[in-house]
């Protein structure tokens, strides 16, 4: 993130009011290689290309929280890629990482991963590596270590459907590969720290969490997910879950969150109602519909309608509720700024 803005988002955590309402995205892979110009398997094989598009992208719009900002990343194959998963890249299409466990009975035969050696991590680490003098130029920092969620990782090493089946079926064997795959985001979130000390924040991941029930989600999320975040000792512990998010919100102080990106199908006023009032909260027009299919008019009335939904915009980062799709063209998010900035 720009020097400024993580100063900014830190305050805002604090309980601080600032001068101006900030705007700020989620952007990867589904949005910027796209809107650069370029192939995804471009933006994945070419350090210089990555750097150059993320670099255009803050300059492109500098009243713009990026979050976390130049994140390295191989989309959905970046985790289960340490476990062994099979990778399928397509040069202009999102990759896949393809399952690995026939049952969850086979997560005991799954090796705990080596987060310096292992998939795909050391490649994203080295990037940063390689890229950091130059971040660093255009007045930005390493800032946040970034994971997806072990609901989320569970969920590619043993395919969505089989997953939740066996959270019913075959808790203590889930809860084996929940335990494993904590771990497994434990270290990785420990050793991005260590190598970037200008990290003080953890962007963790998981829609998965969204599909479960009350009791599914005190068993299954809470437990995993505060060791995940207490473990990491940082200042800004971010959480994105776009999926249903009623229950999440209801347990972001016992889980450690103090950031929350949520679905656009939940108000602003009503997440803050559960979430309470020291949750800085990031949302949430619609991602595909509005910000990306809609015309510039839509956006800024769609921002306008958000802004009427909280008692108050305190704690507030406007944003979509989601990462920023693909698609979403330059005069839309200029719609957006100009909403947030006219906005009362």
């Amino acid at each position: 993130m720009r020097n400024s803005s993580w100063n900014d988002l830190v305050a805002l955590i604090d309980g601080k009011k600032l001068n101006y309402r900030p705007a700020g995205f989620i952007i990867d892979s589904p949005w910027i290689p796209g809107w650069y110009g370029i192939s995804i398997i471009d933006y994945y094989s070419s350090d210089e290309l990555w750097l150059k598009s993320n670099i255009k992208a803050i300059n492109a719009f500098p009243d713009v929280w990026f979050m976390p900002g130049f994140w390295s990343e191989y989309g959905m194959c970046t985790e289960p890629s340490a476990f062994g998963s099979r990778m399928i890249f397509i040069e202009n299409n999102l990759p896949h990482a393809e399952k690995i466990l026939a049952d969850i009975s086979d997560a005991d035969r799954l090796p705990q991963p080596n987060v310096k050696t292992d998939g795909l991590l050391p490649f994203m680490i080295n990037r940063l590596r390689n890229c950091e003098p130059a971040i660093r130029k255009s007045d930005h920092e390493v800032r946040f270590a970034v994971a997806r969620g072990p609901l989320n990782i569970a969920g590619f090493l043993l395919g969505t459907t089989e997953f939740m089946v066996a959270l019913a079926l075959d808790p203590e064997g889930s809860h084996r590969l929940l335990r494993k795959i904590t771990l497994f985001i434990c270290d990785w979130l420990a050793w991005q720290r260590e190598c970037f000390p200008s990290i003080d924040g953890v962007l963790l991941l998981d829609d998965i969490i969204g599909f479960l029930g009350e009791a599914e989600f005190s068993e299954f999320v809470l437990p995993y997910f505060k060791n995940i975040f207490a473990s990491t000792g940082l200042k800004v512990r971010f959480l994105h879950n776009d999926a249903e998010g009623l229950i999440t919100a209801r347990n972001l102080k016992e889980m450690g969150v103090n950031v929350f990106n949520f679905s656009f199908n939940h108000s602003l006023g009503k997440i803050r109602e559960l979430s309470g009032p020291d949750v800085v909260l990031v949302g949430n027009i619609p991602p595909r519909d509005v910000l990306a299919s809609g015309t510039p008019l839509q956006v800024y009335e769609a921002v306008r309608k958000a802004f009427g939904e909280p008692l108050n915009h305190d704690r507030i980062v406007w944003s979509a509720g989601g990462g920023m799709p693909p698609g979403v063209k330059d005069e839309n998010i200029n719609a957006f700024i100009k909403a947030v900035k006219e906005n009362p």
